[in-house]
């Protein structure tokens, strides 16, 4: 009886989260992102590298990180602004799933630092705790949309090193568990240079 009921529990928590992702309408979103535009670009794929890709990126990702700046759970001097000022919690879906119909543009990747970067996406560095890459994020960096892993392949370098030193200084904590945090904590600034160049270079 115990097991019927949690499997049961599992089935409805994973029929929400599929109506969530089905909810959103991409030709509604088109229309809800010219300010968002302004910094990511109208296909999503933005110029300034210190702004983030959002071509092709998960929207369950995407929903989980808007709806994290209007709660406050992360906190960005540009972005929490921005989310708040999205006019209804309802827009959220629908500005995801514009943003994950674009094609994203290639990355290209530093050659003198892709071998390190190789090894630490895939292999991880056991010598200090750090766990591969590719655990999570996938053997191409495309992330897993239902566990809200995001597609890292293919995104900007220097948005990435920004975002593992954010989670190293705990200034970014909107992961769950912990997971980025106690990754990025024991990186050097070494490995998340060579580990971003790689993952810049990555594609599908």
């Amino acid at each position: 009886m115990k097991k019927a009921l949690i499997i049961a529990l599992a089935s409805l928590t994973v029929t929400a989260s599929a109506s969530v992702f089905a909810a959103g309408d991409a030709a509604k979103g088109k229309a809800l992102t010219a300010t968002c535009a302004a910094c990511h670009g109208m296909d999503g794929n933005s110029v300034n590298p210190i702004w983030p890709k959002l071509a092709g990126q998960g929207e369950e990702y995407i929903i989980k990180q808007l709806t994290d700046f209007r709660s406050g759970a992360r906190v960005d001097a540009a972005m929490t602004p921005m989310a708040k000022g999205i006019a209804s919690d309802d827009d959220i879906p629908h500005i995801a799933a514009y943003f994950a119909s674009q094609k994203q543009k290639p990355g290209v990747a530093d050659e003198k630092q892709v071998e390190l970067g190789r090894a630490l996406f895939k292999g991880g560095k056991m010598s200090s705790g750090v766990t591969a890459c590719a655990a999570c994020h996938g053997v191409t960096g495309e992330g897993n949309t239902k566990a809200k892993f995001p597609r890292i392949s293919g995104q900007h370098s220097k948005y990435l090193v920004n975002q593992l030193k954010a989670f190293k200084s705990e200034a970014r904590a909107n992961d769950p568990g912990k997971m980025m945090q106690n990754i990025a904590a024991n990186m050097t600034d070494k490995d998340m240079n060579a580990v971003a160049e790689y993952i810049s270079g990555l594609h599908d």
